[in-house]
């Protein structure tokens, strides 16, 4: 029987020396009050640099180039949820003014402050030094993505 996964993109916007990051708002289902990269769910019809656009667009307003597909990660399953197939990307920011969404407060922070940030998303420290650690023209690299008994997020990285 075939496996179906659910499609997501997270992008990381970088300017200067800092990176978008976005602290969810308090009613988002997903990641509520943690900060995590500008993201979200493929939808119907859209390939993944649409959805990462789109996204981009949506949750930030913000103009942006040289848009890369970096890392392919599967998220395994929790519960009775379908497995994700997450796509990360950078960007090059061209303008440091953001807005707010629905969705949150995009938020500039330091890149080299992302791993101490008090509520970032588990993954987001290791998935964007793995990004920033890369040649423009090294191919994406690949991950699986499970919790421990604990509930925290592990990253193996099978590149």
């Amino acid at each position: 029987m075939p496996v179906l996964v659910v499609p997501r993109v997270l992008c990381f916007l970088l300017y200067e020396e800092d990176v978008l990051l976005l602290y969810g708002a308090s009613d988002k289902p997903l990641w509520a009050s943690r900060y995590n990269g500008i993201g979200g769910h493929v939808e119907s019809g859209e390939d993944i640099y649409s959805a990462a656009r789109r996204e981009i667009e949506e949750e930030a307003g913000i103009p942006f180039a040289d848009l890369r597909l970096r890392g392919v990660v599967h998220v395994a399953p929790e519960g009775d949820e379908p497995p994700v197939m997450m796509f990360v990307f950078t960007a090059q920011a061209l303008s440091p003014f953001v807005r707010s969404s629905p969705e949150g407060t995009p938020v500039w922070v330091p890149q080299d402050m992302v791993g101490t940030l008090e509520g970032v998303v588990g993954d987001v420290p290791v998935l964007l030094e793995w990004a920033l650690n890369m040649q423009p023209d090294d191919p994406p690299f690949s991950a699986y993505s499970t919790r421990d008994e604990k509930g925290q997020i592990l990253l193996t990285r099978g590149d």
